[in-house]
């Protein structure tokens, strides 16, 4: 509850005739020194907003004039620089202040608001002191006594002077302290009566005085001993408009600067924000729209602002105290508090039928002296508290309520003679969706985006008119900017909140809202405020995110759809009040929802391409650094995604390529865009130092050179082909960006992954080129032995940077990768020197390259538990060179001697055939377990190209093991009968014979099945190892 006082020194000598009146309208009070001064209540220090007094500068005082305040409405933290809002002087729609100052009193847990023109002097010794003029011949009476003692009081004003005089001429002055009034001569009276009688009002009047908005009259009758309360506002709504009641405007107008006030101060906390909200709700309740529009339309603005759209829910549930009924402790329908029996006491049923009007009746003055006669029953609530609101959208709809109520106000209020047709509020405003049939293309971007940077280039040549007749410059003009740019605002963060949930659907929608909302404010403004611009670059930004995230969940478009047409009836209010101002759509090219996937990508880049053309164009770039960082970012990402889809779709066109030579037309178009892009969107990364995204689009060019290189390879067949000259160009290319990348990347450190996919790219590369140019050597173009070198090169720079050694999910590629070089390597030297001939030298360099390379590619493939079938591959090509070896040899030792290296080379192979022969087993149970129709699904699906493999390689290690073992026995036979053999080779003999022997039944036998087989391999390689440990070698 608030109580508003007057005070009106007027420095007159003779007694203050209204002081018993004072008493019986503002509830004041003393105590004596003897009572004690601490129980009185002592007048706040007055912040700079509510303080009035222009002398005393030392505490920061400032007028509260009408212009001040609602020519300033108060902003929310982080939307500062907010023009003025009105300047239409003092009289505006009856804001007209008339006290020198307010003063912020507290008597208890009642604050007054006490409106005072008592003029206060001072300086020097005497800071501040009242002055009085009094005839001399004419004693101070009580009543006097009392009225100056209670001025100096409220006032804070610690001495009186009095100037007393005769005729008019003065005679002396005597300074009084404030304190020792009530015991001057004649006008002796007690302060703790006085309290007593204060307090008994107050009691009084909290007990009856009830109702928020209502305005209460206590009065005496002269002569009278009764004192009647009265509801003037109730007794006011008897007339036809209750608007005409004369009490409602005043308590209407106090509640409004109050909470003006209370935003202005600079330190304001949040914990205020309830008590705001409360006055302003309370001050909208009293108020006719009809007739104060402005004022109406300022109170929904400030409301707006109370909520921060750009803090998370737990700040705000933090800061703000919350009571058990959060929002009903201050609801619009607080429902009224029922006369009580407490309140019905105070009554008198015995009064005449003409005082029935009064609320309350105190049936003598004396009464009030008697200490605590009356007891308040009502109690007054000690704060209001903020709503709590449980996201982000409630909190963003209850400033989208208040700006809708506010934009009605304006747009009542302005009147123009030809008025525009009325829109029809249940009819949605349609969101112009089109498909990729009806839009432009990407093509057509180029021409909206020129208008688009064409339409902000006109805003700094002037103001652009109103469709609604709005003058620039009114109060209506002004509110409407704000009202506008704030539901841009709140429309900004309900969309970033549905792109976090997703929904992208329904952040295009809101985003929408936000670019139209934007969009009008543009129109209307003169000239944009570097905030209003920067705020325009998140709005495009976020705009971009959404169409990107559309376009990468294509399969979700039918549920986007959804979200995106619907609209409630408070949007389509609001876009019905901006299109009464402009129907402008300078962005509608950023938020259709198109089913184009290469539009969307187009837009969404377009989109960013906007926000830095602000940036730029408006000198923002230095001012805002990491908006522009973002900005660049965004662009470089988006360039890459576009070169991807490029890139994606040139590899889908080469694929279906089938008969056709030559590249068409179409996939160098597509290679050309992909290249465009990622070579902007590398100059973006790299103008803000992004070493580690610059490096993965270099590493994305280096795929679609890649590309490019196969795209060129020869149609002819296998036989026939050759590494085509065009297909080394663009490898090479992929090479050198490769090589950018990591130098882009520096060392490893500074992003190991992104390190590790280069490398593993860049190995790729090389391993393809060597691997085509050393199965379709171009023979026609180079010598044999130049092709060999570029292999050989090739390869080792592939293994360069293929790392085996670090440990990561990438490991065992690795090593698979470097096992292949490895044997690539060891058939290429085995083929020189099978085709060798002469050169001695470079035969033994050969054999033993070759011999190195195998043994290094058996290491590697034996650490790989997945790939037997690669590693039976190496072994046989292994034995092939022994074989090959052999035959140049003419000894039989020799001979002897490479055939049991051979023969060992082969029972190493033992653990290749138990993973196959446990392989086969796990299949076998697999189909045991399934039924017919699934154990076909399994054997077809499981490894029946594994099967394949298997079979031809168990056919070849069947043959070279029969060729070994009976060439074996045929050296051991014949040296036996030479020279007579060892025991130990007679075991040799002994046991290859036995092995040949079951060797030579089980490939006659045609019915074993390949399990069979390869456990019957696994049992004779058994029985070769434990012949090899004790055979001489």
């Amino acid at each position: 509850k608030c109580f508003l006082v007057s005070i009106n020194g007027d420095g007159a000598a003779q007694p203050v005739p209204s002081t018993s009146k004072q008493h019986q309208e503002g509830p004041v009070a003393g105590e004596s020194d003897e009572a004690g001064r601490a129980s009185w209540p002592a007048p706040f220090e007055m912040p700079s907003s509510l303080s009035e007094d222009p002398g005393a500068s030392n505490q920061g005082n400032v007028p509260l004039e009408p212009s001040y305040l609602v020519g300033h409405v108060a902003s929310a933290p982080r939307e500062q620089n907010l023009t003025p809002l009105f300047n239409d002087g003092e009289n505006s729609q009856g804001l007209k202040n008339d006290f020198v100052r307010n003063i912020l009193w507290t008597f208890e847990d009642i604050h007054m608001l006490v409106g005072s023109n008592m003029p206060i002097f001072g300086g020097g010794r005497y800071p501040a002191v009242s002055l009085r003029l009094r005839d001399n011949n004419k004693p101070i009476n009580v009543l006097t006594g009392i009225d100056y003692w209670l001025d100096n009081l409220i006032c804070n004003v610690p001495e009186l002077v009095m100037c007393f005089h005769v005729n008019g001429i003065v005679q002396k002055y005597e300074m009084i302290k404030t304190e020792d009034i009530p015991n001057l001569e004649n006008s002796n009276f007690s302060t703790k009566v006085i309290k007593d009688i204060a307090q008994n009002i107050l009691s009084f009047l909290k007990s009856n005085c009830t109702k928020e908005g209502h305005t209460y009259w206590l009065f005496k009758a002269s002569g009278s001993d009764i004192v009647k309360l009265y509801d003037l506002t109730t007794l006011c709504e008897e007339t036809e408009d209750k608007y005409q009641n004369p009490f409602t405007m005043p308590v209407a107008i106090l509640l409004y600067k109050v909470a003006c006030n209370m935003m202005l101060k600079k330190n304001q906390n949040k914990k205020h924000y309830g008590t705001i909200r409360t006055l302003l709700l309370n001050c909208l309740k009293l108020l006719d729209n009809g007739r104060h529009p402005q004022i109406i339309a300022s109170a929904n603005y400030m409301l707006s602002e109370l909520f921060q759209l750009d803090e998370p829910k737990k700040e705000d549930s933090a800061d703000f105290p919350i009571n058990g009924n959060s929002d009903e402790s201050y609801s619009e329908e607080e429902e009224e508090m029922p006369d009580s029996d407490e309140n019905g006491s105070y009554s008198n049923s015995s009064d005449p039928p003409d005082d029935n009007k009064a609320v309350a009746i105190i049936k003598s003055v004396g009464e009030l002296s008697v200490p605590e006669k009356y007891k308040s029953v009502h109690r007054i609530r000690p704060s209001c508290a903020f709503p709590v609101c449980h996201g982000t959208e409630e909190r963003c709809r209850l400033v989208l309520n208040h700006v809708l109520e506010g934009l009605k106000s304006v747009d009542s209020s302005v009147k123009k003679e030809g008025d525009l047709p009325a829109a029809d509020p249940s009819t949605p405003i349609p969101l112009k969706y089109e498909d990729e049939s009806t839009s432009g293309g990407p093509e057509s971007l180029e021409k909206q985006m020129a208008l688009f940077l064409d339409k902000m280039g006109s805003f700094q040549k002037g103001k652009h008119s109103s469709q609604s007749g709005m003058i620039p410059g009114s109060w209506q003009y002004k509110m409407k900017l704000q009202l506008i740019l704030k539901s841009s605002r709140a429309y900004y963060v309900l969309s970033d909140a549905a792109m976090i949930l997703q929904k992208y659907g329904r952040a295009l929608r809101y985003i929408k809202l936000a670019l139209q909302c934007h969009d009008t404010y543009c129109c209307l403004c003169g000239s944009m405020l570097p905030e209003v611009l920067v705020f325009l670059c998140q709005c495009l930004t976020l705009c971009g995110d959404i169409q990107l995230m559309l376009a990468q969940n294509a399969n979700n478009r039918a549920a986007y759809l959804e979200e995106y047409n619907y609209q409630t009836k408070e949007d389509q209010e609001i876009l019905h009040s901006l299109h009464r101002e402009s129907r402008c759509q300078v962005f509608a090219w950023a938020t259709d929802l198109s089913t184009d996937l290469e539009y969307q990508l187009s837009v969404s880049c377009k989109c960013y391409e906007a926000a830095y053309e602000i940036l730029l164009f408006s000198n923002l770039k230095s001012q805002n650094p990491e908006q522009h960082i973002q900005v660049l970012k965004r662009m470089g990402n988006i360039r890459n995604e576009i070169g991807v889809f490029y890139m994606n779709q040139a590899a889908a066109v080469q694929t279906e390529r089938v008969g056709n030579k030559n590249v068409s037309t179409t996939e160098q178009q597509l290679w050309k865009k992909s290249f465009s892009c990622f070579e902007e969107g590398i100059q973006n990364f790299e103008s803000i130092d992004d070493a580690t995204n610059a490096a993965l689009l270099l590493c994305n060019t280096g795929r679609l050179m890649r590309i490019c290189a196969q795209a060129h390879c020869a149609a002819e067949g296998d036989f026939k082909r050759e590494f085509s000259p065009e297909e080394a160009l663009y490898y090479n290319k992929a090479i050198d960006y490769y090589l950018k990348a990591l130098r882009s990347l520096g060392k490893r450190d500074v992003h190991p992954a992104v390190w590790d996919s280069v490398n593993w790219e860049l190995s790729t590369t090389y391993f393809t080129m060597a691997t085509l140019q050393q199965d379709y050597a171009p023979l026609s173009r180079k010598a044999q032995e130049q092709i060999e070198k570029e292999v050989s090169e090739a390869m080792m720079k592939s293994l360069k940077y293929c790392d085996v050694d670090t440990v990561s999910e990438r490991q065992p590629l690795c090593q698979y990768r470097a096992a292949t070089i490895h044997h690539r390597l060891a058939s290429m030297y085995h083929s020189c020197l099978r085709n060798q001939v002469g050169d001695e030298h470079l035969r033994k360099q050969h054999r033993v390259l070759a011999d190195l390379h195998y043994s290094k590619a058996v290491r590697l493939f034996q650490l790989l538990k997945d790939a037997p079938c690669e590693f039976l591959r190496v072994q046989l090509e292994r034995v092939a060179f022994a074989e090959f070896q052999m035959a140049s040899q003419n000894s039989s030792a020799g001979k002897l001697k490479t055939l049991s290296g051979a023969l060992d080379i082969m029972t190493k192979t033992k653990g290749a055939f138990q993973l196959i022969r446990k392989e086969l087993v796990a299949e076998t149970e697999q189909i045991k377990d399934k039924s017919p129709a699934e154990s076909v699904s399994v054997s077809d699906s499981s490894a029946a190209l594994n099967k394949e493999e298997v079979l031809k390689l168990l056919g070849i290690f069947e043959s070279r093991m029969s060729f070994l073992l009976l060439q074996s026995i045929k050296l051991l036979t014949s040296s036996k009968k030479k020279i007579g053999g060892s025991n130990e080779e007679e075991a040799v003999l002994k046991t290859n014979k036995q092995v040949y022997s079951l060797l030579l039944r089980a490939t006659a036998n045609k019915g074993l099945s390949l399990l069979e087989r390869t456990e019957l391999i696994v049992s004779l390689l058994e029985q070769l190892a434990a012949r090899s440990q004790g055979s001489p070698g």
